[in-house]
């Protein structure tokens, strides 16, 4: 019986631009299971950025075959691509995206406003979602009341608010300094020990090599594919 969460099968997405097709993943064949924390790297044009939409059910294949949590997404309409994000995958993003003149609480429950929940329940997870990124005492305000940090645990916990089978962050440290880039990883590995299955994508190493598994794109196709935990015991018998 198989645990995935994520199965990609040659899967190909080709643009066409000024008159010539563009191939951005050339044949990506990828299995994620629940509860894996995975970063997916490579240079610009490697096809990692496409590999996230696609995972994110923001753009569809030209050919091949993607799952998600048993769901076929080539076969999905717009709609149902839509409500598929919205219930299935929790987005971070490098630049936060939250409303400017907003609070962090009501940031964070505006996905429950898509799904129709009540104000109530809203309100209950949103602060739910707040205290479990440690921002308890920040809720009621403003995002330009609070630091890059902050405002991205903001978004994180905007997330997590409809209980995603997926979190996928896109360069979700870009935008912050070291120090805070500690704290936000820390809190993602928080985040997978609790249960949760996240994908990262970034070109930082830094970043990278703090998820469990690292996969590697090239030339829009997956160059390597290695468990942090394999290399680290490799390394260990090295003398």
């Amino acid at each position: 019986m198989t645990n995935a969460l994520i199965e990609i099968d040659n899967l190909v997405r080709e643009y066409v631009i000024g008159g010539q097709t563009i191939r951005a993943l050339n044949g990506i064949d990828l299995i994620i299971q629940k509860g894996e924390f995975v970063a997916i790297m490579g240079p610009s044009g490697s096809g990692k950025s496409t590999a996230m939409n696609m995972i994110g059910c923001l753009d569809v294949p030209s050919s091949g075959r993607y799952v998600l949590d048993g769901y076929d997404v080539s076969t999905l309409t717009e709609d149902q691509l839509a409500e598929l994000r919205n219930h299935k995958i929790g987005f971070v993003f490098q630049n936060f995206n939250l409303l400017p003149r907003t609070t962090a609480l009501e940031n964070v429950e505006l996905p429950m406003m898509y799904a129709g929940i009540s104000p109530r329940v809203r309100r209950e997870r949103a602060i739910e979602a707040l205290e479990r990124v440690g921002l308890a005492d920040r809720m009621h305000n403003r995002p330009n009341e609070l630091s890059g940090g902050q405002q991205q645990r903001v978004s994180i916990a905007r997330a997590l608010v409809n209980h995603p089978v997926l979190l996928l962050a896109d360069e979700p440290t870009g935008a912050l300094d070291s120090r805070t880039t500690v704290e936000i990883l820390a809190l993602f590995e928080e985040l997978h020990s609790q249960g949760n299955t996240i994908v990262i994508v970034t070109h930082e190493d830094e970043v990278g090599t703090r998820a469990k598994r690292i996969v590697r794109f090239h030339d829009g196709q997956v160059e390597s594919d290695v468990h942090n935990e394999a290399r680290e015991a490799a390394g260990s018998h090295v003398d």
